[in-house]
């Protein structure tokens, strides 16, 4: 989005396009779909007890930050 600027992943979730943010959302949901839960912090529980989910999370994210925005990740430490 800005060449040669750091700037943190929630900071560019947070900015974009709501056409965007949907797309990305559709995106987990089709990880998460087959998921049984009634409310956020029993999701949150099921993915961060599930090792494979925070995977295919973490994948859908990198791939829409890499490829629809062509964004370099870097980790940190």
């Amino acid at each position: 989005m800005t060449t040669g600027q750091f700037r943190p992943v929630p900071q560019i979730l947070l900015e974009l396009p709501p056409a965007e943010q949907q797309k990305l959302y559709d995106e987990a949901v089709a990880v998460l779909g087959h998921l049984d839960w009634t409310d956020l912090a029993q999701l949150i529980a099921l993915v961060m007890g599930n090792a494979s989910l925070q995977q295919k999370l973490t994948g859908v994210l990198i791939n829409y930050l890499s490829k629809e925005l062509r964004a370099e990740i870097q980790y940190g430490e």
